[in-house]
């Protein structure tokens, strides 16, 4: 992930707090290609998110074409980690779950695998 592609996730989550704010990555060889911003149709400061139907649709798209796919979402409040409801939300095993929490001075971006109630932590390497 570039500096850029991170300070566009951190502006989304600033510009959407106090609620979370939601959209997809598109992911080829490892690198993120590119960021997509979603309307967050559950709109909430700490209860979940859900993307917006055309961004659904572009994710589910962007892995019919070989991209791999990254769905991200902040969390205004609290940590970089999966609460227990986006464990409970996470429908797509294949994708990787961002986290950006904006709880300290320092904004931070996590990735995560979630697999039939499974987490797994995904390194990030700044490109």
């Amino acid at each position: 992930m570039t500096t850029d592609q991170r300070q566009e996730i951190y502006a989304h989550a600033l510009q959407d707090a106090p609620n979370e704010c939601c959209g997809y990555v598109r992911i080829r060889d490892g690198a993120v290609e590119s960021v997509h911003r979603s309307e967050n149709d559950q709109p909430s400061p700490m209860y979940g998110y859900m993307l917006d139907a055309k961004s659904l649709l572009g994710a589910y798209n962007a892995a019919e074409e070989g991209f791999e796919v990254g769905i991200y979402h902040s969390h205004p409040r609290s940590p970089a980690e999966p609460s227990q409801t986006d464990i409970n939300l996470a429908d797509y095993p294949e994708y990787v779950y961002l986290i950006v929490s904006l709880s300290a001075d320092d904004p931070t971006v996590r990735a995560w695998r979630i697999a039939e109630g499974r987490v797994s932590e995904e390194e990030i390497e700044e490109a």
